[in-house]
């Protein structure tokens, strides 16, 4: 199975519902929020966007971007993982409307491959030099979907070099 930066999202829904919803995931973290789902998960409380900020959600840095996510309830402060706050004894207490990352995550072996779908849709700004230089690292570990190569990102290699070597970096601080 490929999965690729251009997979369309309704395929990568499909493969996405092969979950055996064991709340495995849930218990350990939680999911970060596309662009609609703070309006979704908003309506289904019949609260404002704000209050559901406030009171569920927390933001995290991800690839040099600010990203939301459900709080996670973290009980072992000497551990940086903890239940998502929506889990309950009972499972996901807003799954009809649950973020996009939780849908799309699985754990079948090809479920890290949408997690980094994800990442290269929603979260990676390929126009920041810092967000690609933070994807840089995060391949160092990781292989990447096709589509998430970093000379497909940014397609012009003199460019890359620059990112990767921070001369765009300092080249912008001399311009200022």
């Amino acid at each position: 199975m490929i999965i690729s930066k251009k997979t369309p999202k309704k395929e990568i829904l499909r493969l996405g519902s092969h979950c055996e919803k064991s709340n495995h995931c849930c218990s350990f973290t939680s999911g970060f929020l596309a662009p609609d789902d703070l309006t979704r998960i908003a309506q289904f409380f019949g609260m404002k966007k704000q209050e559901v900020k406030e009171k569920y959600l927390e933001e995290v840095e991800i690839f040099n971007k600010k990203a939301l996510r459900p709080k996670r309830d973290i009980k072992d402060k000497d551990r940086p993982y903890g239940a998502c706050v929506f889990l309950d004894e009972k499972g996901c207490k807003i799954h009809d409307v649950k973020p996009l990352h939780c849908k799309v995550y699985t754990c079948k072996p090809f479920g890290f491959q949408l997690t980094q779908w994800f990442y290269l849709n929603y979260l990676l700004d390929t126009d920041d030099p810092e967000a690609i230089r933070q994807y840089a690292q995060f391949l160092q570990t990781n292989d990447p979907i096709p589509g998430g190569h970093l000379e497909e990102l940014v397609p012009d290699k003199e460019k890359l070099d620059k990112i990767l070597d921070y001369s765009i970096l300092k080249q912008e601080r001399e311009e200022e």
